[in-house]
């Protein structure tokens, strides 16, 4: 079995200036190995949570320009491929990377064993490339760099997927996504999901609670979410309009402003919350609304553990997660009028709902588990070498 006190360990993230679900895996990486310094191409000290704040995090050259360049990350894009391959990780045994996108692209020495998370094969330069250009919109010679800059982009991140001696997907989707995008088998560990620490001693359901929960008695929708596009918040958002039920948002993003605009009385937005205070968020909920096609999707199993039921869209990890007229229902397009039907349908089968049900299936993406698999794959790398 690999000792971890014997062990140099680094773990390398993406960004550190947004927290979600990427974020919390990054957060049990951490605590496995509480050691191991974080590297990251960029990071914001004032947004860190408290878990955060005592680690020892290494930042890339970018971190150096000016703020106003590291807050339009569409305009580091020719940067950011070279930004993780100039981190001194030599002194290292063992390297795990929370990637989305850049990295994997990490550059090791020869016997260092490098281990990526793949929380994503990265989107924009693959099976969403065509929204991204649209997204663009410009014309002419900045459609032109565009394209040539996706293309570039594609030839990097197929490279930098083969540079980790192990890949391991967040989910079938993703595991099905890597195979298809870079040509690479990883078997599925799927992200750790847990409550705060009061929720662990004051649990949501108790051992004996069980039949139909009372949903009718709970106050507002709920969605949980960076507020970016691709999240298509702003669909929830008219659905919502139209129903005229109370919506909580919780989130920041680039879209933040522009779903204000359109967002109507019975909505409200509430920003970044800590996790005590979205715990209790959780606990008020009705449902959780999760429009996204997203590779696993964190949110909708912590409103699970709270007992909430998730209205999801029937695809990506969300198939993986919800069960339908147990945990959930789905819905089929993100369109206003799509969800507003599922969420129509919802309030007609919610008094068949269980509490304790939801909870039994949110548990099965415990962290104790994560933690669990992910011991299992790094022994099993120690044990038989070279395999």
């Amino acid at each position: 079995m690999f000792d971890k006190k014997e062990l140099k360990v680094a773990l390398v993230h993406d960004f550190l200036v947004e927290f979600g679900g990427a974020e919390r895996v990054l957060k049990t990486l951490s605590e496995m190995f509480p050691n191991a310094p974080i590297y990251t191409l960029l990071s914001e000290k004032d947004k860190f949570p408290d878990w955060l704040k005592n680690k020892k995090v290494e930042v890339s050259f970018l971190q150096k320009w000016p703020r106003f360049l590291r807050n339009r990350k569409k305009w580091l894009l020719p940067f950011l491929p070279v930004a993780p391959e100039t981190f001194n990780l030599r002194d290292f045994d063992l390297i795990i990377s929370s990637s989305g996108a850049w990295s994997k692209g990490i550059v090791t020495r020869l016997d260092t064993i490098h281990i990526s998370y793949l929380h994503s094969p990265m989107r924009f330069a693959w099976d969403m490339n065509g929204e991204y250009l649209r997204q663009q919109n410009k014309g002419g010679i900045i459609n032109f760099f565009s394209r040539y800059m996706l293309n570039y982009i594609r030839l990097w991140d197929f490279a930098a997927a083969d540079r980790p001696e192990y890949l391991i997907a967040n989910s079938h989707y993703t595991k099905d996504r890597i195979k298809k995008y870079y040509n690479r088998e990883a078997p599925v560990i799927y992200p750790p999901v847990s409550l705060c620490e009061t929720l662990r001693t004051n649990p949501p359901v108790s051992a004996n609670e069980s039949g139909g929960s009372k949903l009718a008695e709970k106050k507002y929708f709920l969605v949980v979410s960076r507020l970016s596009a691709y999240k298509k918040i702003d669909v929830v958002v008219e659905a919502f309009n139209k129903l005229e039920l109370p919506l909580v948002i919780v989130g920041t993003g680039e879209q933040e402003k522009y779903l204000k605009s359109i967002a109507g009385k019975n909505i409200k937005f509430l920003g970044f919350q800590s996790d005590m205070e979205l715990s209790k968020i959780y606990a008020g909920a009705w449902g959780f609304i999760f429009p996204a096609l997203d590779d696993f999707g964190i949110a909708p199993v912590e409103a699970m553990l709270h007992g909430v039921p998730v209205i999801g869209l029937r695809m990506g990890g969300m198939r993986e997660i919800l069960l339908e007229g147990k945990t959930g229902e789905f819905f089929d397009s993100v369109t206003s009028e799509i969800i507003a039907d599922g969420v129509r349908r919802f309030r007609e089968k919610e008094s068949t709902y269980s509490k304790e049900v939801i909870v039994a299936r949110a548990k099965e993406f415990s962290e104790e588990r994560f933690v669990r698999e992910l011991e299992l794959f790094i022994n099993n790398i120690y044990e038989n070498p070279g395999k």
